[in-house]
């Protein structure tokens, strides 16, 4: 549906809430703080407590976010036109139960997706709750800076060729460090075995409202994409997006799907901030992100003239072709530091959070929050940290990527799926290896899993993973962070489960 362009002044949603806080009655409804008149004083006096009064639930003036026909359904269909959607749904629970809705609406137990290996952990969780069978796809790596990438085309090529069975591709786009894969091509051979593209867009809501940002996911041809307003834009926490356009999607299993994921009380205050985070992009965004940009620019060109630093810029390089500006990876391990080291300074001493460290690098998100003096503080104290840390050199390993992750054998026994709901034990890790795996174990660097739920265990994997542990890396995912055990499925079951 195309609004002319004064109706994305409106907001159905917020209106509705403040006639509602307008009207003196008495509340008999959830929830129990009553507008406010119930609530902690100590909370109160925490927050503007005029908020309370929005704290409202699905009454008959507010709509039902499961089934929109009043001011819900409104406000979709503003932001599906100014994000350029066909239908748009509104999500309460993140982008996290968005990506899980993707996946359950295209495929059912045993069906093939194809996907990057370093995908969000909301991608895991779809595939046990859709009990699809993943065929992970390998990033392309930066092995000098410990940065995976994007997926390319040739690699979705080859896997849609072993697997023309599969039921959709996702991919990543941008990834956390803002690298942009060819999501064009990618789409377009997607399209050729006529299965749709789902695309965890999380960092990318931006992309639709200048120019000199890379195309957004649903401008590239993606048939789903999936946006956490909330990360770039000005919604509140947990507020996210739901695109798409075309016909390979049954929209009705999105909404069903959705049904089954987000809560049956939605909160009024984050559907109130998707509506107008909507409006201000639509009346505001490309001014508010030429100032973005500009800052952006800014405090790139600085900081790459400290001694000592280095900042992320795109080389056109496989899985890399294109890179958020508004997204500031700085390079600090020629300072003798780690990024968590680095991190710990800023944060404490200086002032300056940055959104993700990592063993070389500090990555922040510059956004149409920031200001001037965001900028000049966060230069000035990489300033003061190159000063005090010039010529102290970090003695870094870097893993052995090319040599070993890439040449692994990923052996899918049994469904994450059914890996998640089967009994399991914890085994010594010098006993792991040819067992089926239970948990996902994930290495930073490189941040892309070695082992998955539902997988072989190899030991080639486990002596990956204990190579990255000695050179300083950190192990997620598995419930022992020493990587002394691993969870595996227990050896009684895995014969009858793999059959």
């Amino acid at each position: 549906m195309s609004f002319p362009d004064q109706h994305q002044t409106n907001l159905p949603i917020l209106n509705a809430l403040r006639e509602c806080t307008n009207k003196n009655h008495a509340a008999f409804y959830t929830p129990g703080h009553k507008r406010g008149q119930g609530i902690s004083s100590q909370l109160a006096d925490a927050f503007d407590s005029s908020v309370f009064k929005f704290d409202l639930p699905e009454l008959p003036e507010l709509d039902n976010l499961f089934v929109p026909q009043g001011v819900i359904q409104q406000a979709q269909e503003l932001a599906a036109d100014i994000f350029g959607a066909e239908q748009t749904w509104f999500l309460v629970n993140g982008s996290t139960c968005g990506v899980e809705a993707a996946i359950l609406a295209t495929c059912g137990v045993g069906d093939k997706i194809i996907l990057p290996r370093n995908v969000h952990s909301s991608c895991i969780a779809g595939l046990i709750l859709s009990g699809a069978i993943p065929v992970f796809v390998n990033p392309e790596y930066d092995s000098k800076l410990d940065i995976a990438h994007s997926i390319t085309p040739e690699s979705v090529a080859i896997a849609l060729q072993q697997h023309p069975d599969a039921k959709a591709v996702m991919i990543v786009y941008p990834t956390y460090y803002g690298a942009c894969g060819d999501i064009g091509a990618i789409a377009s051979l997607t399209h050729k075995h006529n299965i749709p593209l789902l695309v965890d867009e999380a960092h990318g809501g931006h992309f639709a409202f200048h120019p000199d940002l890379p195309i957004s996911a649903l401008a590239a041809g993606a048939d789903l994409t999936v946006q956490s307003t909330h990360k770039v834009l000005g919604a509140m926490t947990q507020a996210s997006m739901l695109h798409i356009q075309g016909s390979r999607i049954d929209r009705d299993r999105i909404t069903k799907a959705l049904q089954l994921l987000q809560s049956t009380s939605p909160s009024y205050l984050l559907l109130a901030s998707l509506d107008a985070a909507r409006q201000q992009m639509a009346l505001q965004g490309k001014q508010l992100m030429s100032q973005t940009l500009q800052l952006a620019k800014e405090a790139r060109t600085q900081i790459h003239q400290i001694p000592g630093l280095s900042v992320l810029e795109c080389e056109s390089t496989p899985g890399f072709d294109n890179l958020d500006p508004t997204r500031l990876t700085v390079t600090v391990s020629d300072l003798g530091l780690t990024g968590f080291e680095a991190d710990e300074i800023l944060h404490e001493q200086l002032g300056v959070t940055a959104e993700l460290p990592s063993l070389q690098h500090l990555t922040f998100i510059i956004s149409l929050g920031n200001t001037q003096e965001d900028i000049e503080k966060l230069v000035q104290a990489f300033i003061l940290v190159s000063k005090q840390h010039q010529k102290e050199h970090l003695t870094y390993k870097k893993p052995l990527w090319d040599n070993s992750l890439c040449s692994m054998d990923y052996s899918v026994q049994i469904s994450p799926r059914q890996a998640y709901f089967t009994a399991t034990e914890s085994v010594p890790i010098t006993q792991a290896s040819d067992r089926i795996c239970a948990e996902l174990v994930c290495p930073y660097p490189p941040g892309i899993p070695v082992l998955m739920p539902g997988e072989l265990i190899t030991s080639q994997a486990l002596d990956y993973l204990q190579q990255i542990q000695a050179q300083g890396g950190f192990i997620s995912g598995c419930a022992d962070q020493t990587l002394n055990t691993l969870r595996v499925v227990r050896s009684d079951l895995a014969p009858s489960l793999s059959e």
